[in-house]
């Protein structure tokens, strides 16, 4: 059944991201429901159940937080936003007031990355769409808190956008984004004595998933966990590296070359062996 055009206007659905609205905010509006559900799958696939703690990052409007919310007890929902206003409109347009007051999740609106400020561990941390706006110092921040808060089994789900090289910025990027290599993700997470592991799930805007675990913790991350996403990731960087080089002036020069003399030595001159029928 089709939306009315109230009911696509009141969700923001037209506008770009960034727009100052409680949905487009956050990201896309068009996939701003995908998005929500596509984290709270991906935590159930990986062993979250009602029990557990759960600290959300950049909660913003409660995108997925209204998915966490119900699932989890009382009192075990934490997340960080600074924009106020965002968990606000979260609250009225997604959850309504009356489940917060059931399931007493406790937010804070810090700015640093300051995990601790909660004064406790947690099971499970997610940061969607995080890494893809930061800088070095703000993900070594991140992961610095991090280990504070992290139990032996705790897993820290993560996302980020690919790149051959990482962004060298010091600053926030919204609504643009940034990118970094796997092995500097990698080398991120084992400053602060944590395992980075690629793991495969879908996400609309081309982000790839991982996990940071204590070392000993990697197996609670199970079949996600993938040989061929590390390879898939690998070749992405190599075709891209491989168009830079065919872009070369001197090797399409060597390339044009190269197709004139096979157009003029011919398989009958005898330097090309003939083919066998």
């Amino acid at each position: 059944m089709q939306s009315s055009d109230a009911e696509f206007d009141a969700l923001g659905r037209s506008l770009p991201s960034g727009a100052h609205h409680y949905r487009a905010f956050v990201g896309p509006p068009a996939t701003y429901d995908v998005v929500g559900a596509l984290q709270f799958s991906l935590l159930i696939a990986l062993g979250l159940r009602e029990h557990h703690t759960l600290l959300d990052i950049g909660c913003g409007s409660l995108r997925s937080g209204k998915l966490f919310i119900p699932y989890l007890l009382p009192g075990n929902y934490f997340g960080i936003e600074p924009e106020q206003w965002l968990i606000e409109e979260g609250i009225t347009r997604e959850l309504g007031h009356d489940l917060i007051r059931l399931k007493r999740p406790t937010f804070s609106n810090d700015n640093f990355f300051t995990l601790s400020i909660f004064d406790r561990q947690f099971d499970f941390i997610l940061a969607q769409s995080i890494f893809s706006h930061t800088s070095k110092a703000q993900i070594r921040r991140c992961l610095a808190e991090a280990i504070k808060v992290m139990s032996a089994s705790s897993l820290f789900v993560a996302n980020y956008a690919i790149g051959e090289q990482d962004y060298e910025g010091d600053d926030w990027v919204y609504p643009g984004g940034v990118t970094f290599t796997p092995q500097s993700m990698e080398q991120f997470g084992a400053e602060y004595g944590l395992k980075m592991i690629p793991i495969y799930w879908p996400h609309p805007h081309g982000l790839s998933w991982i996990v940071f675990v204590r070392p000993g913790n990697e197996t609670v991350v199970g079949s996600l966990a993938q040989n061929p996403v590390q390879l898939q990731q690998a070749l992405l960087v190599c075709k891209r590296r491989l168009e830079e080089i065919e872009e070369h002036p001197y090797v399409k020069m060597g390339m044009w070359v190269r197709r004139k003399l096979r157009r003029l030595l011919s398989p009958s001159d005898g330097i090309y062996p003939t083919p066998r029928q």
